[in-house]
């Protein structure tokens, strides 16, 4: 993760992932999670409190595991760093807004069960696949998304 910008939030996705291909053939998924505060109050009993919505943002193998693993109301813990991204729509006004670039997401167990299959490296259709010396470089499908650190599954 990036220096001093790093984020972990826990939320149910609000609706399945969407899983696109750059030009490149580079999978990125995209979907938003709600998260919500839940506390006592002063008489002891449970209150939920505001909802905040996270979209998030998945590149690779990352992106094609999710799509295929999560679906919407999956409770998810969610770890990577903020990004802000900048736009002017088509009337002339300016927009911007704060994504999650994930960095690692899993399923929340606190109140469910999930059986982990491995994936081999490399597998799925538009990964940057696995293997291949350190070096510096960018590789030959790079589109400018950030690439997550080169991992040794489990």
């Amino acid at each position: 993760m990036a220096n001093g910008n790093s984020v972990v939030v826990v939320g149910n996705l609000t609706d399945d992932p969407e899983l696109r291909f750059t030009p490149q053939g580079v999978a990125v998924a995209n979907f938003r999670i709600a998260v919500n505060r839940r506390f006592k109050d002063a008489a002891g009993e449970w209150k939920d409190g505001d909802t905040s919505y996270f979209r998030v943002n998945c590149w690779r193998q990352l992106a094609e595991n999710i799509a295929e693993s999560l679906s919407r109301g999956t409770r998810v813990i969610v770890s990577g760093t903020l990004r802000m991204r900048s736009w002017e729509t088509q009337e002339g006004e300016k927009r911007s807004v704060v994504e999650i670039e994930a960095d690692d997401i899993g399923p929340s167990l606190r109140f469910a069960t999930a059986k982990v299959e491995k994936v081999a490296r490399g597998a799925g259709g538009g990964g940057a696949g696995g293997g291949g010396a350190g070096g510096g470089g960018a590789p030959a499908d790079w589109d400018g998304a950030p690439a997550p650190a080169e991992e040794v599954p489990f």
